[in-house]
């Protein structure tokens, strides 16, 4: 099993290079709505991972204590939530598809580390 911590730093850095990609966009085109709403799904979903990762560690050290602890996926699913309300609460400045497909992005990073980390 690869150590999560590992994992976590790759698809950090994926994740800010991509970011970084999208500030550009935004920045240089006229699409800024829509790199505007990547951006936002992004960060919540990196948010996310972010929590999950330091959710499952303290569920771990948990287990081994013989305490309980929840893994957050109300937390979660509120911030993608507040993601989209953004997205509806201003739609002149933020595209509601491009924040849903940046909620999304990270599963496709993942994948493709995946499939990167399987092939060599």
């Amino acid at each position: 099993m690869f150590d999560l911590q590992l994992m976590f730093h790759s698809y950090k850095k994926y994740i800010f290079y991509l970011l970084a990609l999208y500030v550009l966009g935004w920045g240089l085109t006229d699409y800024q709505q829509i790199f505007l709403g990547l951006i936002i799904g992004t960060s919540i979903s990196f948010y996310n991972l972010w929590m999950l990762v330091r959710k499952s560690t303290q569920f771990g050290e948990a287990l081994a204590n013989g305490r309980k602890v929840t893994l957050g996926t109300a937390t979660r699913m509120a911030s993608a939530i507040v993601g989209v309300f953004f997205a509806l609460k201003f739609p002149e400045y933020i595209d509601l598809i491009s924040v849903v497909l940046g909620l999304m992005t990270m599963y496709v990073v993942i994948m493709i580390d995946f499939l990167l980390k399987h092939l060599r």
